[in-house]
């Protein structure tokens, strides 16, 4: 019941400024992401789909994990890719309200996800002094992605004003 009431105090709290983009901070943390974001109703919602890194090594044979990067070398590389797609809509990192990042295990670590080096990329972009705005963010181990070598897709959610 205590639970309940917590979730249904915190849906009010979040109802009840419906004129900008709330964060919910995580309770007694500076981790790089919010517990919840609440997006007022006159907001315009851009998807991005998943996106993967580009090429690190170009000598690295084709198609390997040396030739994408590290977890850390391929979330640089992909949050990069969605700077440039925001600004193509004339938004940015700010303006990022959800992520969902898919890893691959990786070889090198046993085959365990490397949450450390998704961090490692992640942190200067989200949660910094240059860019402080936090989104709601999951982050799962999945069998594979579509591109041979990928260790990290992230797609993301963005929203501004109409």
């Amino acid at each position: 019941m205590k639970t309940l009431f917590a979730g249904l105090l915190m849906t009010t709290t979040l109802a009840v400024h419906a004129d900008e983009i709330k964060r919910v901070p995580l309770p007694n943390s500076n981790f790089p992401i919010s517990l919840a974001v609440s997006v007022p109703p006159q907001t315009e919602l851009l998807f991005v789909s998943g996106l993967l890194a580009d090429v690190h090594d170009p000598k690295a044979p084709k198609d390997s994990f040396a030739a994408y990067g590290d977890t850390a070398t391929q979330t640089t590389s992909i949050l990069n890719k969605l700077k440039n797609v925001l600004k193509s809509q004339g938004l940015d990192l700010g303006d990022v309200v959800q992520l969902r990042v898919f890893l691959v295990g990786d070889p090198s670590k046993g085959g365990k996800l490397d949450f450390f080096g998704l961090q490692e990329g992640y942190t200067p972009f989200f949660g910094s002094a240059e860019q402080p705005k936090k989104p709601a963010r999951t982050a799962v181990q999945v069998v594979a992605l579509p591109l041979p070598g990928g260790l990290v897709e992230i797609e993301a959610v963005a929203a501004r004003k109409r």
